[in-house]
């Protein structure tokens, strides 16, 4: 079989929510079936870490897609002619666009419809972009995956279709992301928080990550318990992030708000690690990396009480409304003065943990690929 995939989120030192699923699925699939082909398609010049094996052919399609006009033009024509050029049996594609004039059956991974339920957090462009084509791309894709039952049930009830071809897979998360022992988790401290403890967050920065609302129930929380705690900001800044920007050099308590950018997984495994707490209150998650990442580490923390993020989290956080700035200041002021709460929470990290995995993932995401193909 001639299995073409998407692969144009595959970049060095830069993987965020899609990159990694792409990796981690689409890697563990090229390993485990050798018997099979696989052509990945960048949309420019790659690093050959994500040439995964000998089975591998990797291919570059211009343009670079980065510009919905540029995404329409690099699915449309450059990825449909490569299909036909490579006789493909199935396209995959993971990041939620596909050829809709392409013959070739397709496997389709819708991670949310953000977009959907948050427009004005997006540029004009690609809001228009994607709630005119996803719609389109749903109801074209041969099977669909999506990364919870929440995705899956969004996509049902927005787009009113029935279902029957839509699977959820989870996400897992990386193996670096493990308990620490004391001592080292004190270096952490040291190194990133001149030795306090702190709340983390990580995700890219921008309005849909809700920072606003941490930032200000963090002073809330500052104003309240007068300890020492800071909170660490780790993620680069994406789209309409000046206010963000803004909010963190004017602080009231900018000294114990400490922001870094972008981490490799090896540093910020680290960092979550030795939290005290994850603060993850996201207006809108399709899955929600950062609490799974929090979750194998064994530090539980507060996440958002909306869309996916109870589904990742289970019994082992608490959760606020994020659209209440009092109630996110409020769970974690209870997350830090009850210890025993804590500690009853952090009991419960691993069980949860144990429900994601990439490998059973990859295995079920083989069988998706199987049956898409039978369509052909």
């Amino acid at each position: 079989m001639r299995i073409a995939v998407n692969t144009r989120f595959l970049q060095k030192g830069k993987l965020e929510g899609i990159g990694w699923f792409t990796y981690e699925i689409i890697k563990r699939v090229v390993e485990q079936h050798p018997e099979h082909e696989f052509i990945f398609f960048f949309d420019r010049p790659y690093d050959e870490s994500f040439i995964f094996a000998q089975n591998v052919t990797p291919v570059i399609l211009n343009p670079p897609a980065r510009h919905p006009l540029l995404w329409y033009i690099w699915f449309e024509w450059s990825v449909k002619q490569a299909l036909k050029k490579y006789k493909a049996d199935v396209f995959v594609s993971t990041d939620g666009f596909l050829s809709l004039s392409t013959k070739v059956p397709t496997l389709l991974v819708v991670h949310d419809l953000a977009f959907e339920h948050f427009p004005e957090h997006l540029p004009f462009k690609f809001k228009y972009y994607l709630r005119k084509y996803t719609p389109l791309f749903v109801k074209k894709a041969t099977q669909i995956v999506c990364v919870s039952e929440h995705t899956k049930s969004d996509i049902i009830s927005t787009y009113k279709v029935k279902g029957d071809n839509i699977h959820v897979i989870y996400n897992g998360a990386n193996d670096l992301y493990k308990p620490m022992d004391f001592e080292d988790r004190q270096q952490i401290k040291a190194k990133y928080a001149n030795g306090a403890e702190y709340f983390v967050f990580a995700g890219a920065l921008h309005p849909r990550k809700n920072i606003l609302a941490l930032l200000k129930a963090f002073e809330l929380f500052k104003r309240k318990q007068r300890s020492n705690m800071k909170l660490l900001i780790i993620g680069r800044y994406a789209w309409n992030s000046d206010e963000i920007l803004k909010n963190i050099e004017q602080h009231p308590f900018k000294e114990d708000v400490i922001r870094y950018d972008y981490m490799l997984v090896d540093e910020l495994s680290k960092i979550i690690s030795s939290s005290y707490g994850l603060v993850f209150v996201s207006l809108y998650e399709g899955f929600g990396i950062p609490a799974l990442e929090a979750l194998q580490c064994g530090v539980s923390g507060v996440l958002s009480s909306s869309s996916s993020l109870p589904e990742v989290g289970g019994n082992a956080f608490l959760y606020a409304n994020p659209n209440d700035v009092q109630d996110i200041a409020n769970q974690l002021c209870v997350f830090y003065k009850d210890e025993h709460l804590r500690s009853e929470l952090m009991s419960k990290t691993q069980a949860q943990a144990q429900k994601f995995d990439w490998g059973k993932s990859a295995d079920l995401f083989y069988t998706i690929i199987e049956k898409t193909s039978q369509k052909n």
